[in-house]
């Protein structure tokens, strides 16, 4: 399995992509500005999205990848979420006014896009690998998703805060190799991280220490130009797992 960061970042700016994960060239775990970056080729590649929420970061690039692709492919896309992100996607990005809606183009007969529910507690399976869907805390609905193969398990948080919904899920796994879990804000920031609903160094490590496996733990979602004093907040913090900063480009291969 190999998970490639697209992108990681709270916000835009010289080299800063906001969240999307490519797992095995055909998925993307949410659909932020990062994956502009990939080539038309590889955008081709991807038949499947997963959504963890529909707040603009994590969904900025789902619209122009399918302009992009839209004569390129012969199947639809599918675009996976659970109900209420699917609604919010459909009701004000797909809907003929912000974007068209290409779930009845070029024909209704044969789309190229088109939404799968997937409920939290439920699982796919594709290819080799299956995800799963877990329920998250953040100011719209929101989720996480584990990643499994036959060896290796990697989870990613999505956005989040304190929470008592990630944890237990993660403790029944066997394994857990690692997590992708954000860091948004900076401790001087605590109040503002609970009222949006992220995690800052504080309220994290709180929460790590309910995590029973010793996985690797990668940050993301930092907020431009506080990345450096997160990561060191983080890393006096927590002293249960190991802690690095997640990054564009980075490949984590399982």
């Amino acid at each position: 399995m190999e998970l490639r960061v697209l992108g990681c970042s709270g916000g835009i700016g010289e080299q800063l992509r906001t969240t999307s994960l490519l797992l095995n060239s055909e998925i993307l775990i949410d659909a932020g500005t990062g994956l502009g970056d990939l080539t038309l080729q590889e955008m081709t590649c991807v038949r499947h999205v997963f959504l963890t929420h529909s707040h603009l970061d994590h969904v900025a690039g789902l619209p122009l990848l399918i302009d992009s692709i839209f004569d390129r492919i012969t199947t639809p896309l599918v675009i996976h979420a659970q109900p209420a992100t699917l609604k919010a996607v459909q009701d004000h990005i797909f809907n003929n006014v912000i974007w068209p809606d290409f779930s009845v183009l070029p024909t209704t007969d044969k789309p190229v896009l088109c939404y799968e529910t997937l409920n939290p507690g439920e699982s796919l399976k594709l290819g080799s690998v299956t995800l799963s869907m877990v329920t998250v805390r953040h100011v719209v609905p929101a989720v996480g998703y584990i990643m499994s193969t036959a060896n290796h398990t990697v989870a990613f948080s999505g956005d989040t805060t304190t929470n008592e919904t990630l944890w237990p899920v993660l403790n029944e796994l066997e394994r857990l190799d690692s997590l992708i879990v954000e860091a948004a804000f900076t401790n001087s920031d605590l109040k503002l991280s609970r009222q949006a609903g992220h995690y800052c160094p504080s309220t994290l490590a709180a929460d790590l220490v309910k995590l029973k496996h010793p996985a690797k733990i990668y940050l993301s979602h930092h907020k431009p130009g506080a990345e450096t004093r997160i990561l060191d907040e983080c890393r006096q913090e927590i002293t249960t797992h190991t802690v690095d900063s997640l990054h564009g480009g980075q490949i984590i291969t399982l």
